[in-house]
């Protein structure tokens, strides 16, 4: 399906403010008239003057900057913040009704402990001194019986203060064990790493750039990134042509000047294939490639072997073939790479807000586009950002006891002589624990942020693992999945109620700081985590105490900002010109000081010899062909949180009636696929995977490709209220993980799957 410029601008043109332009924000206002008549809990605003207070969202790694509008002490409306530079007035659904998760009743009121078996919801409240001297003693018995490294934390960032503070308690206490969640972003970071040698994030002049080749990024979708992409579009004023490569007529590819429907875990394939066709045809920048380039051609190593080059590697990868693995005529293949190359600031994407990870290859093959283009460092193209350094820190001072236990070997298996470049497997962390022969390699579970039994592949298998874990302590806001299953609860207050530095969000072109800040008084008993660590540190004393001289989190953010916390207070946000740098001649920070197209320290570490063709591993979905014979795909909604929170509740009433009907979800079949197996519009059906069954409805698709079943993420929740528990299935509890034999990581795009009606 195409779609013209004139239907495209229709769609996107306010992007500037956002939201306004879709029925999403209307129909809500329009719920929240409603709906706020009838439930309990929903407040009645004040009567009274209000004020203005910028802060930012951080419901998702989006950063959007936000203005809330409040009466005396109560947040009465959220809108998107007009001069942020991520989102520029733009705001999701999430954002805009953030205050039905502040007021709502999913939230924990006090520090508790349970008092029931895990999962029953049987909680005594506690005062917080006896909450944080359960935990000082249980990680003060586990030191002193030479186990700190048996400590583990999973969060849902490492970039901002609370996740520094928090890893840094535990590389004092002597634990290794600091584990990110998963994102799709995570292949894409490995990817900057072993081609340019940086730690950080790729960053895409969307607002400049006159062409964008997305490999499956719900740029439209998704919430992370919908602001930042919404605004940049909403800000050109010239032809910019947005190429979408998908199965699935999502909302970005409808929303796109071309689809192209590709068969999903092809886009490594794809993306090679176009490289093909850009190195036969000589249309790749050899400037570029002549003076910050490796590995283009065939090279020798040290010793004398000769390795193939990018150029031999995409001689596999002619159109007939890259036609058969894609689906794609060798016409559009053809057509795309030419397009791509003759545009002058393309840029070519993908992981961005995806819903499915990508494999370190597939992020490797569509990086290498770009430097093909050479358009690093340029603007509307690609732009390296380092991870953040603008908290400053005092040197810390460990003991015996944290050195040794600093160096055992991480219970994830990142950064292992096999993973040695990979950061957090938080996907391989079940398995570990499984496996384990004897006590669980991980004796005490800190979560941080994230919802570990909702988001990770296969929650079955994350689940049993943390029922061999014998303390689990949750700084959870909300009640969800993992707080479940917890036996502490530590609530950190909700984002509008605290502060909170968010370091530049994925896909951004230079350096944004925001500042989350309180809008109103905390509604309940809650305590931000940061504070309750640094409470924890004191209360185990010696070097542990000494590495944390702060009162709390707020007096770290004053003292470690030092000028620029001005500058957040007033503002809500600081932008760093210095990331805009557009000289190549430092940008590469590889071992060759180039961009490698044949990343050497990937392969040395997976072979030793650094002699493994790259750009050829393929994800294989688990599952017989013949008894499961469909593919299930995930695919992410600006009207859905797929994310560690769950919607609010009016994000769910905004849902159509072929997604969620009552508690049943639908899937997307192509009606050609539907008539293969008896289905027909609405039918109760029953999908089947390796790893799980859930009972759907069905909903004939057009823009699906035949052969495919895809099914929203962010549904099925257990945890939370009543509201929002029940309704519909977690589409990653069908999908078993698989690893990428690059990287451990999971790249489970999808899962084989069967289909019959119920």
């Amino acid at each position: 399906m195409k779609i013209d410029r004139r239907c495209f601008l229709s769609l996107v043109i306010g992007g500037a403010v956002g939201t306004t332009l879709t029925p999403v924000p209307w129909k809500l206002t329009d719920d929240i008239a409603i709906w706020s008549q009838n439930w309990p809990w929903t407040p009645v605003p004040e009567d009274g003057p209000s004020k203005f207070v910028k802060s930012v969202c951080t419901q998702c790694p989006g950063g959007c900057g936000i203005t809330v509008r409040t009466i005396g002490d109560r947040a009465i409306k959220i809108e998107g913040q007009p001069d942020h530079p991520v989102n520029n007035g733009s705001l999701c659904p999430r954002a805009i009704s953030a205050t039905q998760h502040l007021y709502g009743p999913s939230r924990i009121q006090g520090p508790m402990k349970r008092a029931g078996e895990r999962g029953q919801g049987k909680w005594e409240k506690i005062s917080w001194d006896e909450a944080i001297k359960t935990v000082t003693e249980k990680l003060a018995e586990l030191r002193t019986r030479g186990k700190p490294h048996t400590v583990a934390c999973i969060s849902d960032t490492d970039g901002n203060g609370s996740s520094y503070l928090m890893d840094r308690f535990l590389q004092a206490y002597g634990s290794p064990n600091f584990i990110r969640t998963p994102s799709s972003a995570d292949a894409q970071e490995l990817a900057l790493y072993l081609s340019c040698g940086r730690q950080g994030t790729i960053g895409y002049d969307f607002r400049k750039a006159d062409f964008i080749l997305s490999f499956g990024c719900a740029l439209m979708d998704g919430c992370d990134t919908a602001g930042q992409v919404m605004s940049a579009f909403g800000e050109q004023d010239k032809k910019t042509r947005l190429v979408q490569i998908e199965a699935r007529l999502s909302d970005t590819a409808a929303k796109a000047a071309q689809w192209v429907p590709a068969k999903p875990g092809s886009e490594t394939a794809l993306a090679l294939g176009l490289g093909h066709v850009i190195v036969r045809d000589g249309l790749y920048n050899k400037a570029f490639i002549d003076n910050h380039g490796f590995a283009f051609e065939d090279w020798q190593d040290d010793a004398g072997n000769t390795h193939p080059g990018y150029r031999s590697l995409v001689q596999d990868h002619s159109p007939d073939k890259v036609a058969k693995a894609t689906g794609l005529s060798e016409k559009v293949i053809e057509s795309l790479a030419r397009s791509f190359a003759r545009a002058h600031r393309p840029v070519a994407v993908s992981g961005l807000g995806s819903a499915a990870p990508d494999s370190l290859d597939q992020a490797l093959a569509v990086f290498a586009l770009n430097a093909l283009a050479g358009n690093f460092q340029k603007p509307g193209g690609v732009f390296l950002i380092d991870e953040p350094d603008y908290l400053s820190w005092t040197e810390m001072k460990i003991d015996k006891t944290a050195s040794a236990g600093n160096q055992h070997p991480r219970v994830d298996g990142a950064g292992s002589e096999k993973f040695a470049h990979t950061r957090y497997l938080p996907n391989r962390l079940p398995e570990a624990i499984n496996s384990a022969k004897g006590d669980s390699p991980v004796q005490a579970l800190l979560v941080a942020g994230g919802n570990p039994l909702y988001t990770l592949a296969d929650p079955r298998a994350a689940q049993k693992a943390f029922e061999k874990i014998p303390f689990i302590v949750s700084f959870s806001t909300f009640i969800d999945e993992t707080a479940e299953q917890a036996d502490l609860l530590l609530p950190h207050p909700h984002f509008l109620e605290s502060y909170q530095d968010v370091p530049t969000p994925r896909g951004m072109a230079h350096t944004v700081v925001s500042l989350a800040r309180p809008v109103v008084k905390p509604q309940y008993d809650t305590r931000h985590m940061a504070d309750v660590v640094i409470q924890i540190a004191k209360n185990l004393g010696g070097f542990i105490e000494n590495a944390f001289p702060w009162k709390n989190y707020e007096d770290f953010l004053r003292k470690s900002l030092s000028d620029q916390w001005k500058t957040l207070e007033k503002k809500g946000f600081w932008s760093d010109s210095r990331s805009r740098d557009t000289s190549l001649d430092k940008i590469f920070r590889t071992s060759s000081q180039r961009f490698e197209f044949f990343p050497m320290s990937k392969f040395a570490a997976m072979n030793g010899n650094g002699n493994k063709k790259a750009g050829v591993e393929k994800i294989e979905l688990p599952g017989n062909i013949d008894k499961l014979p469909l593919v299930l795909v995930p695919y992410t909604s600006m009207r859905i949180s797929d994310g560690a929170v769950a919607n609010t509740p009016f994000m769910t009433k905004t849902l159509d009636a072929n997604v969620v009907l009552e508690n049943d979800v639908f899937v997307e079949i192509n009606p050609k696929t539907a008539s293969e197996y008896g289905l027909s519009q609405g039918d109760k059906a029953t999908v089947k995977t390796q790893a799980g069954r859930a009972e759907v409805r069905v909903n004939l698709f057009e823009g699906i490709m035949p052969g495919l079943v895809a099914m929203p993420a962010g549904l099925g929740r257990t945890g939370f209220s009543d509201y929002i528990a029940g309704k519909g299935a977690n589409v990653y509890s069908l999908i078993a993980p698989a690893a990428d034999p690059a990287s451990g990581l999971n790249a489970a795009w999808g899962a084989r799957a069967a289909i019959a009606k119920a």
